[in-house]
C-alpha cells in the first residue's frame, strides 16, 4: 500500500510518513456513527420510559469484565465488533432515564438536553475566547443572566464548572481571596488561622474543598442542625464568636439549600444577619435546591438567597439538564471572580485582538479547556420555557407528598420525617420485626433489612433505590422523585417491590 502511495504524483515521505492526503477512512467513520446512533436511538432513547425494560442488568465485575472484553491490541477491532461492544455497554449500564430509577439527585432524560450535547459533543468546543467558541459563550452570558434573575439579585457574575464540588471549591477560594487579596501572589505563610462554618448536614465537599485549598478540615466548623436537618442560626452564632475568641480568623459561612440526605433547607434570612453582623462571605450550596427557585409555589423554601455573596446551583439535578451542567453564581459583578483565578496568559487572552475581549471570559476559570454546559440548559429552556421547568419541579414534589401519604397508610413502611423536598425517607419494617420492642436488638436487625433489598432489586433490576444511615439512624431508604418519566403507578409499585422483595425477611 506505501509502495503504490509513493509511486502516485507528488508523493511525500517524511520520517518513514507518508504525507498525501488523510489517513482517516471518512465514509467508514460516518457509517459508524450513523449506525452507532441507529443503537442508541433504538437502545436507550426509544426505551427510556418504558418500565418493562431492567434499570439494570447486574452483573458481578469478574463477569463484566470479560463480557465487555476490555483488553486494548495492537490491531483494531472491526466495524461489527465495535458496534456490538456499543451495544453490550449500552445493555450493561444503569439506565438513569428509567421511570424507577430513584438512586441519585439526578435522572430520567431530556430530549432537548440531550440533542444539545450531541451538538457540543460534534463541534467539540471549549469555552475560554470568543475567536473560537462565540456562539456558547454568549449562550452562557445568557442563562447566568437570567438564573442570577431568579436568586433576585440586579446584577452578579458566575460561570459553569464541572460539579456542585467544584462550584463549593470556587465559591470558598473566592470568599477567602476576598478577605485577603495579597493570598493569590504570596500563598499561606504569614495567614492567620483561617476558619469556616457549615452545618452537619452539608454536602462532603465542603471538607474536601478545605483540605484541596490548605485550609484544612479541622478548620471547618460544622453547626448543630435540628431534627429536620437545619442548621441552627444560634449555634452558627457561638461558633462564630468560639472562632474569634481562639484568635482565628472566620471568613466564611455556607449555607444548605437542599441537602444531601434530608433534602432540608438551612434558614437563609437568619445566617445572612449572622454574616452581615461578623463580616463574613455567605455562600448557599443550593446545588439541589436551586431549581425550586423556578416554582412560583416552592421559591419559598430559598427565602433569602438574594442575600447570598455566591451561589451554587446545579440544573443538571432537578432539571434535567444533563450531567454535567452546574454554575457558580456570584453576586460581586467588579469583576472578583477574575481577579482572583486570572493568569493572564498571553497566547490565549490577547488584549489588542479584533473584537471586544470582555467576551473571553475563560481567564476567570480555573481550568483551560472548558465544556459549553450551558447551552443544554438554554436548549432545554427555550424548548420548555420557564413554565415548563416549573411544571417539572412541582410534578417532582407532588409526586414525592403522595409518595409520603401512601408510606403512611401501609404497615411496615415507617417515614423519618416530613419532607419539604423531593428527598422521602423511609424505613421498611418487615413481618418478622414488627412486634419486636423497640431497642437495640431491634435497630440492628433493621440496620441490615435495606442491604438485602437493595442486592434483591440490582439483581432483578426491577428498580434503583438509594440507602443509607445516616446521625445515628440505621439504614433507611432515600427515595428521590425527579424524572418527568415518573408517574404516580412508579410509586405504587415502588412500594408493592419492597414488600415484595422483603417477604420472606
Amino acid at each position: 500500500c506505501k509502495q503504490e502511495m509513493l509511486q502516485k504524483k507528488n508523493a511525500v515521505l517524511v520520517d518513514g510518513v507518508i504525507l498525501n492526503g488523510p489517513i482517516t477512512d471518512s465514509k467508514a467513520g460516518e457509517k459508524f456513527v450513523e449506525e452507532a446512533c441507529n443503537i442508541i436511538m433504538e437502545e436507550v432513547i426509544q426505551k427510556a420510559d418504558d418500565v418493562t425494560e431492567k434499570v439494570c442488568e447486574w452483573r458481578a465485575p469478574e463477569t463484566l469484565k470479560q463480557i465487555l472484553d476490555l483488553e486494548m491490541r495492537d490491531a483494531g477491532e472491526s466495524h461489527q465488533k465495535l458496534l456490538q461492544l456499543c451495544r453490550d455497554v449500552i445493555q450493561y449500564s444503569v439506565k438513569t432515564s428509567h421511570p424507577r430509577f430513584f438512586n441519585q439527585l439526578y435522572a430520567g432524560i431530556d430530549y432537548y438536553s440531550l440533542v444539545a450535547r450531541f451538538i457540543t459533543e460534534a463541534l467539540n468546543p471549549s469555552v475560554y475566547t470568543y475567536e473560537v467558541s462565540p456562539v456558547f459563550l454568549l449562550v452562557e452570558e445568557a442563562v447566568i443572566k437570567k438564573m442570577i434573575e431568579f436568586i433576585g439579585w440586579e446584577e452578579g457574575d458566575g460561570i459553569f464548572n464541572p460539579g456542585g464540588s467544584v462550584s463549593n471549591m470556587y465559591a470558598m477560594n473566592l470568599a477567602r481571596y476576598k478577605f485577603c487579596p495579597e493570598i493569590k501572589e504570596k500563598g499561606l505563610s504569614g495567614l492567620p488561622r483561617l476558619v469556616l462554618f457549615t452545618s452537619e448536614e452539608c454536602h462532603y465537599s465542603m471538607k474536601k474543598a478545605a483540605s484541596f485549598l490548605g485550609i484544612g478540615t479541622e478548620n471547618v466548623y460544622f453547626i448543630k442542625t435540628d431534627e429536620r436537618g437545619k442548621m441552627i442560626p444560634e449555634e452558627l452564632e457561638k461558633q462564630v464568636q468560639r472562632a474569634r475568641k481562639e484568635g482565628s480568623a472566620p471568613f466564611l459561612v455556607c449555607a444548605t439549600s437542599g441537602t444531601t440526605v434530608l433534602g432540608a433547607f438551612d434558614p437563609l434570612d437568619k445566617i445572612a444577619d449572622i454574616c452581615e453582623k461578623h463580616g463574613l462571605w455567605l455562600h448557599v450550596d443550593a446545588s439541589w435546591g436551586g431549581s425550586a427557585l423556578i416554582s412560583r409555589k416552592h421559591c419559598r423554601l430559598l427565602h433569602g438567597i438574594h442575600r447570598a455573596d455566591s451561589v451554587a446551583w446545579n440544573p443538571h439535578k432537578m432539571l434535567l439538564a444533563g450531567i454535567q451542567c452546574c454554575a457558580l453564581l456570584v453576586k460581586d459583578n467588579s469583576g472578583l471572580l477574575k481577579k482572583c483565578y486570572s493568569a493572564k496568559a498571553a497566547y490565549l487572552f490577547q488584549q489588542d485582538k479584533f473584537y471586544d475581549v470582555s467576551y473571553d471570559t475563560g481567564d476567570k476559570s480555573i481550568q483551560c479547556s472548558r465544556r459549553p454546559d450551558a447551552f443544554k440548559f438554554w436548549l432545554m429552556w427555550k424548548a420548555l420555557g420557564t413554565t415548563g421547568l416549573e411544571e417539572r419541579v412541582n410534578r417532582a414534589l407532588a409526586l414525592a407528598r403522595y409518595l409520603v401519604e401512601e408510606i403512611k397508610k401501609r404497615e411496615g413502611f415507617q417515614l423519618l420525617l416530613e419532607p419539604e423536598y423531593a428527598n422521602v425517607c423511609f424505613w421498611y419494617v418487615p413481618p418478622s420485626l414488627r412486634k419486636m420492642e423497640d431497642g437495640p436488638e431491634f435497630w440492628q436487625k433493621l440496620h441490615q433489612v435495606a442491604p438485602i433489598i437493595k442486592e434483591r432489586m440490582m439483581k432483578k433490576g426491577s428498580m434503583m433505590l438509594g440507602y443509607q444511615p445516616h446521625q445515628g439512624k440505621v439504614n433507611f431508604f432515600r427515595q428521590v422523585v425527579i424524572s418527568p418519566h415518573v408517574s404516580r403507578e412508579d410509586m405504587d409499585f415502588l412500594l408493592d417491590e419492597i414488600e415484595l422483595l422483603a417477604r420472606d425477611l
